[in-house]
């Protein structure tokens, strides 16, 4: 059997799992849709900035829109790999921008449950990897994975180069590191694993490597370095530009300050229960990282990637009830969850993924039809 369809043919249960999770979320929130009279596909292809995406693969950049208090909203603001695939499945296919954009999500989606279940079975097993891939398909948020979004795309590729660099494939690595630095802001954590890596190559080996872990170097970051720069030129601020348009969504780096303000304001009166659960969600998710780093202990460049993910969620500001979808490309953070469930009796460990199931299967058409927050 080859390679490949051996590496398929270990995953197919973890897969099996994570799409049925997944078309069960979707139905749920397709039913709950028609309940309301809303179009399940209008939701998943053209809510917040799944309209973007797809206006940006019809016309090309250029949109923005100004708000009362002077903010100005631009499309410079999505990284362009995603829509540029839009683009050519609707090229190719007789299908709407929105349907190919859904089309193309899915297709990520499951080639980066693929990739997770890779990673996952080298670092800790293959029972702790099926477990860690229906768990990443039964987040709360995890019905961004069936949404015209990028998060999915993103994750293919992180979880590959992560794959790939545990493998010691240098040039696949840092390929599909560029590639997740051209698909969304945070990809920059790819690139950070992958630099992580040839450092420790590079420190072992006495700087006697050959020229493969320093191509892989050179690649990682070009994506997103390319893509900041090209902004900042069309902008006329070199290397300003990217983030001055940041700003204007409100998003910047603040070391959290912006986050904890947030909080603050939150916890003085009544608020939405998408943002409580925001809270607990990015609350959960820098415990599990303690727990990933001092306990599991895994490879340094998946640590690095998942470090890099959570810094950049805690401490930017902005649009605090996306964290948890900035979280959900950081599938590692599922490994003590994982490896928990699979030490516990068989009777507990359906108890916790049947309640997260529930959740997980309200909390989405929750969101996209009730809540009046961004996703």
């Amino acid at each position: 059997m080859p390679r490949w369809q051996s590496a398929l043919h270990r995953a197919a249960p973890a897969l099996g799992l994570f799409a049925a999770a997944r078309l069960t979320g979707t139905l749920v929130l397709a039913l709950w849709a028609w309940h309301l009279d809303r179009s399940p596909r209008a939701l998943l292809a053209k809510s917040w900035d799944s309209d973007w995406y797809t206006r940006i693969a019809a016309h090309g950049y250029g949109r923005t829109v100004p708000w009362g208090d002077g903010a100005v909203q631009s499309d410079l603001a999505f990284f362009p790999l995603y829509p540029g695939l839009v683009r050519a499945v609707a090229t190719v296919l007789p299908v709407a921008y929105g349907t190919a954009g859904l089309l193309l999500s899915w297709l990520a989606a499951g080639a980066a449950a693929w990739g997770i279940y890779l990673v996952t079975e080298r670092i800790a097993g293959r029972r702790a990897a099926v477990v860690l891939v229906l768990l990443w398909g039964l987040l709360p948020h995890s019905f961004v994975l069936t949404m015209a979004y990028t998060e999915p795309l993103m994750t293919a590729f992180a979880a590959w180069s992560l794959y790939a660099l545990l493998t010691r494939r240098w040039l696949l690595a840092g390929t599909l590191a560029a590639l997740a630095g051209l698909s969304r802001p945070n990809g920059v954590a790819v690139a950070a694993a992958v630099l992580a890596a040839v450092a420790v190559e590079v420190w072992r080996r006495r700087g006697r490597t050959g020229p493969r872990p320093w191509a892989a170097a050179l690649l990682a970051p070009a994506g997103w370095l390319s893509y900041v720069l090209w902004v900042g030129a069309r902008t006329g601020d070199p290397l300003g530009g990217y983030f001055a348009v940041q700003d204007g969504w409100t998003s910047r780096f603040d070391l959290g300050r912006g986050a904890l303000r947030f909080v603050r304001e939150m916890l003085r009166g009544p608020t939405q229960a998408g943002f409580v659960m925001a809270l607990v969600i990015t609350g959960v998710g820098v415990l599990l990282f303690a727990l990933l780093a001092l306990v599991e202990r895994p490879p340094l460049p998946v640590l690095v990637y998942t470090g890099v993910l959570v810094l950049i969620t805690v401490g930017g500001s902005g649009f605090f009830e996306s964290k948890p979808r900035f979280l959900l490309p950081a599938f590692p953070l599922l490994l003590p969850v994982a490896l928990a469930l699979t030490r516990a009796r068989p009777r507990a460990a359906i108890l916790v993924i049947a309640g997260l199931a529930g959740l997980s299967f309200g909390y989405g058409p929750y969101v996209l039809t009730l809540a009046r927050m961004a996703v």
